[in-house]
């Protein structure tokens, strides 16, 4: 996996946890790589990465496909609608400078919120597509 995954990530991390607004919503700064067995809900995770070779003749560049996890258990869907928008808000336009490249966009690809098996826990699932080149 290129270094640009690590450091988007990171910058990710740092971005959802210091935005006052979403954490006001999860009681704290509760996002995650993996949670804490007892981790209170609501919270997020940082999900899946797929990462693409963008670069061109003249220039490295890499494409990121994110995929950031909600959970909720409050509310119906509605808690986990609110905080999906929070983690959007958060991070679009942000200004996110992960270590050692150049964040050249990051962009909303879709959400969708699915009640999970238990009946009680809302899942939502945030997609978003970066492009990363060598600063």
């Amino acid at each position: 996996m290129p270094a640009s995954a690590a450091a988007l990530r990171a910058a990710i991390h740092g971005a959802l946890k210091n935005d006052g607004p979403l954490a006001a919503m999860l009681g704290g700064g509760k996002i995650y790589d993996e949670p804490p067995r007892e981790a209170a809900l609501p919270y997020v995770t940082l999900g899946e990465a797929v990462v693409s070779d963008r670069s061109t003749s003249t220039e490295g560049g890499d494409e990121h496909a994110l995929t950031l996890h909600v959970w909720s258990r409050q509310g119906g869907h509605r808690e986990a609608h609110l905080i999906s928008g929070a983690v959007l808000q958060a991070l679009i336009d942000a200004p996110l400078t992960p270590a050692g490249h150049h964040l050249a966009n990051l962009r909303f690809v879709g959400a969708d919120i699915r009640r999970e098996a238990d009946g009680r826990t809302y899942h939502g699932i945030v997609r978003l597509r970066a492009v990363t080149e060598p600063a």
